[in-house]
């Protein structure tokens, strides 16, 4: 499904304890396939308890670059308005942190 020079790298964060993936999960995933020769985001996945939340996250990192921490950090501010949306750039910034660790 994947080509040879694509990764999986996993971001981790805190979700806010009201939060029912906290409650189910107790940690929040974000999950990423990137290409290695560009940085391109070619899929995405995190832990929520509902489908549709899945599809948006997916949505907002999918073709997105791994890099490029702003552009992405401020789309997840405007256009994800949950109780997660912190949780989320924690976990993208984590998981750039571990791509970029791996580069080395």
């Amino acid at each position: 499904m994947y080509d040879k020079n694509t990764v999986y790298v996993v971001g981790e964060a805190k979700s806010p304890e009201n939060n029912p993936i906290m409650k189910q999960y107790e940690t929040f995933f974000v999950s990423f396939v990137i290409d290695q020769s560009d940085g391109t985001i070619l899929d995405a996945d995190c832990t929520s308890v509902l489908g549709l939340t899945k599809n948006f996250v997916q949505s907002l990192f999918t073709g997105q670059n791994i890099r490029d921490t702003d552009t992405v950090s401020n789309m997840v501010m405007n256009r994800y308005l949950g109780s997660s949306q912190k949780a989320i750039i924690v976990a993208f910034k984590n998981a750039r942190k571990k791509y970029e660790q791996a580069l080395e």
